[in-house]
């Protein structure tokens, strides 16, 4: 037998549609980034990520966007929610440094 017998084995089927794609963890890897620095900078990080938050959902309800897909649905919700997260994270900031200061000093 020759390798040009078995040519024919080698092509693609087009009936067949593309093969799915395997499951990519990459948010729990973000995820874990996250906590990460949450647990390093502590409610600094908390602070900046929800500053960041809070920008990203005011241009977001200011282009039209009503409802989001976070739990809290409404977005002007979820700017309450994550102006209260960064207002106490600004008053532990504080709190945190300090304690830092005890751990080191």
């Amino acid at each position: 037998m020759s390798a040009a017998d078995y040519a024919h084995l080698n092509q693609r089927d087009e009936s067949v549609g593309d093969p799915v794609a395997p499951f990519d963890p990459l948010r729990l890897c973000v995820f874990t980034t996250i906590a990460v620095i949450a647990c390093l900078l502590g409610p600094i990080a908390v602070l900046g990520f929800a500053i960041v938050a809070i920008a990203g959902y005011a241009r977001a309800r200011r282009a039209g966007l009503l409802r989001s897909r976070c739990k809290l649905g409404a977005t002007r919700n979820v700017l309450v929610y994550l102006s209260v997260v960064a207002v106490l994270a600004a008053a532990a900031v504080p709190f945190w440094v300090v304690l830092w200061m005890r751990v080191l000093g």
